[in-house]
């Protein structure tokens, strides 16, 4: 990935390797330990802003997940079945997000609606005033250091793109996984 600047830093490429899981890493796979121990920091850095943004944005007590399935809900403004989260947010397991749409049900930030055989949830004015605080926290926090390290906002489509791209790569391979 490339800088804005042209300042003499070192690459990504240019750093020596971080291989946290030696064991698991061969002479053709430290890579992907490298890549596999950046999203073990950067998934626990991430999960510790949404809890901390959505706590300074006046809404306290919301684990990451529970902040992730709000954030969703409140996507495009559409009701949302829980298949639909689960599919977003390419989670596996139903139940935990069933609990937590119970707590977000309860703090008042969405309500649930059936229609035939199938519940679909939205948020509550306070449900979007909380997500739209966290937009505003978010601005005020992570937007600004953004612009200190200099990245290019290209940089970051690539990067998402390649996270997506290698998601695929672990899905597939839980799979085969599961069939050994």
């Amino acid at each position: 990935m490339s800088k804005k600047n042209t300042s003499d830093a070192p690459s990504a490429l240019d750093l020596p390797p971080i291989v946290s899981s030696y064991h698991l890493a061969s002479s053709e796979g430290w890579q992907l330990s490298e890549l596999e121990y950046g999203l073990f920091i950067a998934f626990n850095a991430f999960s510790r802003w949404m809890t901390r943004c959505m706590s300074a944005s006046g809404i306290g007590d919301l684990g990451p997940l529970d902040i992730m399935v709000l954030h969703n809900v409140n996507h495009r403004d559409r009701p949302k079945r829980i298949a639909d989260i689960c599919f977003m947010l390419n989670i596996e397991d139903q139940h935990t997000v069933n609990y937590s749409l119970k707590k977000l049900l309860k703090g008042g930030l969405v309500e649930s609606e059936k229609r035939g055989k199938e519940v679909f949830y939205r948020t509550t004015k306070t449900g979007y005033e909380a997500c739209d605080d966290y937009r505003k926290v978010r601005e005020q926090c992570l937007l600004s250091s953004l612009k200190v390290i200099d990245t290019d906002t290209d940089d970051l489509r690539v990067a998402a793109t390649i996270l997506r791209s290698v998601s695929g790569l672990y899905d597939q391979a839980a799979r085969a996984a599961a069939s050994l």
